[in-house]
């Protein structure tokens, strides 16, 4: 298996581009204004290749970002693929503005990211919402049944498209196939937020990625599963029910027009990695979490993630049972070189790829399993989260509350009102309150408790909830 980024040369041809800049480099007329010069900020720019008069001529007469797109097509099974510097953020985006015009309608999971929220804004979308299912036993989310967007789709007939997120933030995975039957059967598209789940399909112990399981478009993070650069990211559709050139135009129209050369060079170089190597490298992974879940099963009163609807990679433990507080499992783990992806009170959410080794993972169960019965207490009641549990109350559509305009109000006045801005505990980015909604006090509550869970509150004029946002009378 390449250590060396050579190794995929011939398989990749925006990361040959890469090397070959580097081997042959010019003395460039264009920007980047650092002129490869690493004298002047430091190494800081190292590495940073334009893909106009970069990896391409300025012309792109080289026609390698093309080549390379679509390989990745390819190997997911996809007639339409492009390459984002703007990582998932900016597919959600896009394909919000691919699926419908304004004034449509569109079937939304509530636990989607709040980049697709903003979607909404942007194409004029409405949404109608549904909740995915909580698992009373941990309080997280384990996805979205077929039931229930058959439901929605039957009260809003003439949706013009579902959106779902899988594998959640947390790992849990849902059933794809039966989502995507129901959305076909009312001859719509089914769009997976799949930003967490770029690994999926490419190892036999993984799930299928949603478009080998029947899903019309795909958005996965390169960047989060895949050793790619920071913002990469895969948007990939069948055009059956998403046009050709509505794709084309949405991508072009929410992306940057001067792209990372050394970001997308790094996404190619990660779908042939994963192409090549994949599985080898992901069956390592996969037996040393499931060792790593079986040691920690065994500490008294946790909670752990596992069996056939998880992402065998994922390492996800649930707390209240040790009465442990998941902030001081975490500083714990900081101090200990180990930054996980996520730390509240209750649950922490380790973030495993292929890059990981056994004795790394197996250190981190270690560790883990120290740092709760260090700081174990009196059991707790499990509590899910505001963002799996607050049910929205619509108001306005999202574009018309976003564009209104707003007054500042103290939140016990603002309850009964019209939020006009998005709120959500980070991680996970997941909003409890979006434009458009009602704030209540469900909310204002939700919120808070998140806030003295340890959550940061994201995305809100005041973050620290002493005010919200609402639209003006």
């Amino acid at each position: 298996m390449p250590t060396d980024p050579r190794a995929l040369r011939g398989d990749a041809p925006l990361l040959d581009a890469w090397l070959r800049f580097h081997e042959e480099p010019p003395t460039p007329f264009t920007i980047p204004g650092h002129k490869q010069r690493r004298d002047l900020v430091g190494d800081v720019v190292a590495g940073d290749v334009p893909l106009y008069a970069g990896l391409d001529t300025m012309k792109l007469t080289r026609g390698v970002l093309a080549d390379a797109e679509q390989r990745a097509g390819r190997l997911w099974g996809a007639e339409l693929c492009r390459f984002s510097v703007g990582g998932s953020t900016h597919g959600n985006q896009a394909l919000a503005l691919a699926v419908g015009r304004p004034g449509d309608r569109v079937v939304v999971a509530r636990t989607l990211h709040r980049s697709m929220l903003l979607g909404l804004v942007l194409a004029g979308l409405v949404p109608v919402w549904v909740r995915t299912e909580v698992d009373p036993t941990h309080g997280l989310p384990m996805g979205v049944s077929p039931s229930a967007v058959e439901t929605a789709l039957r009260s809003a007939p003439d949706a013009r498209a579902v959106f779902v997120g899988d594998p959640s933030y947390v790992g849990t995975v849902s059933d794809v196939a039966g989502l995507a039957a129901v959305a076909h059967r009312y001859d719509v598209p089914l769009v997976v937020d799949a930003a967490w789940g770029a690994h999926l399909g490419f190892h036999p112990t993984l799930p299928a990625h949603a478009l080998a399981a029947g899903a019309d478009a795909l958005v996965t993070s390169a960047h989060k599963a895949l050793p790619a650069w920071s913002q990469g990211a895969v948007v990939l559709a069948s055009s059956r029910r998403i046009s050709p050139g509505r794709f084309d135009s949405a991508v072009e129209a929410t992306a940057t027009t001067s792209p990372s050369g050394a970001i997308l060079a790094s996404i190619d170089a990660a779908r042939a990695l994963l192409e090549r190597d994949g599985a080898a490298l992901l069956g390592p992974v996969v037996e040393a979490v499931a060792s790593v879940r079986r040691r920690l099963a065994e500490v008294p009163g946790l909670v752990v993630l596992d069996g056939p609807a998880v992402d065998p990679t994922r390492v996800v433990v649930v707390l209240p049972g040790t009465g442990a507080d998941g902030n001081a499992v975490e500083a714990d783990l900081l101090r200990a070189g180990m930054p996980v992806e996520m730390a509240d009170r209750d649950t922490v959410v380790a973030m495993v790829t292929l890059a990981d080794t056994s004795p790394r993972i197996q250190a981190l169960g270690v560790a883990l399993a120290e740092s709760v019965d260090r700081h174990r207490g009196p059991a707790r009641p499990v509590v899910s989260s505001g963002a799996w549990a607050v049910d929205p109350v619509c108001v306005l559509t999202p574009r018309e509350a976003f564009f209104a305009s707003r007054e500042r109000l103290p939140v016990e006045r603002a309850v009964g009102r019209v939020s006009a801005e998005l709120v959500a505990p980070y991680p996970p980015g997941i909003p409890v309150l979006a434009p458009g909604e009602e704030v209540t006090l469900d909310a204002v509550d939700a919120l808070r408790a998140a806030r003295a869970a340890g959550s940061r509150i994201a995305y809100a004029a005041d973050v620290t909830l002493r005010t919200i946002d609402v639209v003006a009378t």
